[in-house]
This record gives structure tokens, C-alpha cells and sequence, in this order.
């Protein structure tokens, strides 16, 4: 047997604070919807905690680890990616972060392992893998590509008892849209309640997968407004989050024996600018538009102006990305910054040979989109814009996510 625990820790904040994720919401937080959480597995010497934040600045997720009680070579630290929490990132997402929330955040995530890892008892692992619910759309292309897998683990008590429960999904936390002002984890916080409903006793965590070109039907540009959706609300986050709970639930349940382990590997990653004309140029070109733009162009266009005047003088640089694999008896958890694609995300599935593994992004930092290079020839928002609200000084160079992939694959090599 192995030794594991699991804990949750609230991080809602008062409402009041600013919301990260949509140029177009200006308007701070009204209330809370359902409580934003920091919830952690501990396996052994290991674990992984998850917050409910759009995502967490890679300094942020080193100090967590840093400060957890377990080795820190051994923790991820991920976020579901939900656009229903406050800003999270110091200098990213086009609004100033607050302090508090910001401490709130990380002290609960330190919290949330410790408290993992001090209830660690004997306990059993199964895993198994869901059916496709039949939630998620490719929002780029009408055909592309598309992790379906619903990964999910049972860790049990020698008692038998639910310890805690971990499924995944590859779908962008954004069923509400920018008119919603209430705090929530989206359609997640809907998952972990089926998931617990089917588990009594069970911390149940969701993750987030390779989401970055993947949500519930509509194209980012959607959400450039403040009009309502009547496909866009908290009964449809229900629905939806009570259809991948289903299939995660109805999961098979292997049991898996075996050690567990966790790696990781760091690798520099270039930033470039797409852009053509001197930034100075563009924030002159840009200031002209946003003279007679409609409101929510201007909101945006007010973004893509500071951050074209704050990196005029700035070169795009690197940016150190962590890759880190936690093997629990022999399923893989596999976790990789940013915002990644469907494409990259199955290529480290395929990778897998086969097991229920747990893909994931959002991990370790989130500085935006990291677009495979088949997507550069399309551009969009994700590829060509996206850098200049999240407030990168450029965009990821072709070859990233492949690097990254070829990262991941190198640990699951490695491990076998």
C-alpha cells in the first residue's frame, strides 16, 4: 500500500475585486457563486495542488513549493484556469492584482499540502479512463483536433473509505462569460460536486488538460462583449460539468500497484514579435482607432497600447518553463505551463502508451498561449494577440510547444 491524503482550503476573497479573463469586464466581483478553493493530493513524498485562479505566476507556484512541507521536486502546482476568480498574476491579464488575494492564494495552497500531507494514511490507488462526455470544441477549426480522454483516480482507505478522488478534462473553464460578476470555478466546481456525490468522503480535484484551443462551442472573439448568452450561464456549467462527472464516475477502476516517483526538467522557451511595424508605430496606429472604436474594441485597444509603449525598448527575450511528471504506481501525471493546444497535448497522450494519464497545463506558470507550429499559419487572437493582454513583451516562437512536448516525453521515457 502507499500512504495519501487530501485537503481543501477556501481562498474566496470579498467580493469587490476585479475578475481576470475578459478585456471586456470592467466591473468588480458582486458576490460568489460557489467558493474558490486551493485542494491538494498527497501520494507518498509527492503531491499536486490545484486553485481555483485563472492561473498563478511561475514565481507564485515556485514559493508554494518552495514553502510546502514536501520535497519541493515533488509538487505541482496547477489552476483550473477558471475566468470567474480574481486577477491572480502580478503584471499579467491587464489589471493590477490584489496583494491580498494574491497571499490569500498562496498561503492556502501551502496549507492545502500541508494539511495533504499530514493526513496521509495506508491507502489503495485505482484509475481508469471515462468515455467522451461530448462537451468540448475545437474553437479554432471546425475539425480540429481534440483531447477527449476523462483520466480519473480513486484513492482509497484500508478501511476501504474515499480518501480522495482526481478526474481531468481538456475544456476551457468558460461556459460564463464576461456579463457574469459572480465568483466561481465554472463548470469544475459542477465535476467535483458529481464527483463527490458519487464518492462520500472524498476531497475530489478536476485539471484542467490541454485546453488552450478548446471550450464549449465558441470562438475566443465571443466573449469581446458584455451582452448576455443565454447558452452562457450557470445552468449550462451545470450541465456540462455534471456530463464529464458522469463519465469520469462511470470510469473503470483498476486497481495499479506499483512506486511512486516524480521529475522534472526546465528548458528556456524564446519569445518573438509577429508584429510588423515598430511598436511605437502601432500605439500611435491604435490610439487613432481607438478614437472611434465601439467600447469593448477600445477597452482592448487601450491594453494593446500599453503594452506596446511598455515594450517598445523591451526585446522579447525567454522565458524559463517547467515541465514535471508525478508517476502514482505507474499512471502518469503530466503537467506543462501555459495555455497548450489540443495537438501538443495528444502528442504527449500518445506518448503515454495507453494509460489512464493525466495531461495537464496550466502548471508551474501561465504566461499565455504556446501554439504548436501548425497553428501559426492561421494566426488569431491566440497566436498573434493574446501576448498583448495577458502582458507578455511577445509572443512564443515556433518550436515551443513542440520543446515542451518533447520535454514531457523525455520524463515519461525516463520513468518507465
Amino acid at each position: 500500500m502507499i500512504r495519501a491524503g487530501a485537503a481543501i482550503v477556501d481562498i474566496t476573497p470579498p467580493a469587490g475585486l476585479h475578475l481576470a479573463g475578459f478585456a471586456a469586464r470592467t466591473l468588480p466581483s458582486t458576490g460568489t457563486h460557489d467558493p474558490l478553493s486551493a485542494r491538494a493530493i498527497a501520494v507518498e513524498d509527492t503531491a499536486i495542488v490545484v486553485l481555483d485562479v485563472i492561473g498563478l505566476h511561475e514565481d507564485m507556484a515556485a514559493r508554494i513549493r518552495q514553502r510546502s512541507p514536501l520535497p519541493d521536486d515533488n509538487v505541482i502546482v496547477a489552476a483550473t484556469h477558471t475566468h470567474g476568480a480574481p486577477v491572480s498574476m502580478q503584471g499579467r491579464l491587464g489589471q493590477a492584482a490584489d496583494a491580498a488575494f494574491l497571499q490569500r492564494m498562496e498561503d492556502g495552497a501551502v496549507e492545502a499540502l500541508r494539511l495533504a500531507g499530514e493526513s496521509r494514511r495506508p491507502a489503495t490507488i485505482s484509475a481508469g479512463m471515462g468515455d467522451d462526455p461530448g462537451v468540448v470544441w475545437n474553437r479554432r477549426h471546425a475539425d480540429g483536433p481534440l483531447d477527449r480522454s476523462v483520466p480519473m483516480i480513486r484513492i482509497r482507505g484500508e478501511d476501504g473509505q474515499f480518501i480522495a478522488v482526481m478526474a481531468s478534462y481538456a475544456c476551457h473553464p468558460v461556459v460564463l462569460a464576461a456579463d457574469n460578476l459572480l465568483m466561481t470555478a465554472d463548470y469544475p466546481h459542477f465535476v467535483r460536486k458529481s464527483l463527490e456525490l458519487e464518492h462520500p468522503g472524498a476531497v475530489a480535484l478536476f485539471l484542467t488538460g490541454c485546453a488552450g484551443d478548446a471550450n464549449t462551442g465558441h470562438t475566443a472573439q465571443a466573449s469581446w462583449t458584455l451582452a448576455a448568452n443565454a447558452e452562457r450561464t450557470f445552468a449550462t456549467a451545470q450541465r456540462l460539468g455534471e456530463r464529464i462527472g458522469v463519465a469520469a464516475n462511470a470510469a473503470s477502476d483498476t486497481m495499479v500497484e506499483g512506486a511512486v516517483g516524480a521529475a522534472h526538467r526546465e528548458l528556456d522557451l524564446a519569445l518573438t514579435r509577429l508584429e510588423e511595424a515598430p511598436l511605437a508605430d502601432l500605439a500611435a496606429r491604435w490610439r487613432t482607432e481607438q478614437q472611434t472604436a465601439e467600447p469593448v474594441r477600445a477597452l482592448l485597444l487601450g491594453h494593446w497600447i500599453e503594452w506596446a509603449e511598455r515594450n517598445e525598448h523591451v526585446a522579447p527575450g525567454t522565458w524559463r518553463a517547467r515541465v514535471s511528471l508525478l508517476d502514482w504506481a505507474g499512471v502518469p501525471i503530466v503537467a506543462m505551463p501555459g495555455e497548450i493546444f489540443s495537438e501538443t497535448g495528444l502528442s504527449v497522450r500518445n506518448a503515454c502508451g495507453g494509460r489512464p494519464a493525466f495531461v495537464l497545463a496550466y502548471a508551474e506558470g501561465t504566461p499565455g498561449y504556446i501554439p504548436p507550429r501548425s497553428e501559426f499559419a492561421f494566426g488569431g487572437y491566440e497566436v498573434e494577440e493574446a501576448h498583448r493582454f495577458i502582458g507578455m513583451p511577445g509572443t512564443f516562437a515556433p518550436g515551443s510547444a513542440e520543446a515542451l512536448a518533447d520535454t514531457a516525453c523525455a520524463l515519461l521515457r525516463d520513468a518507465t
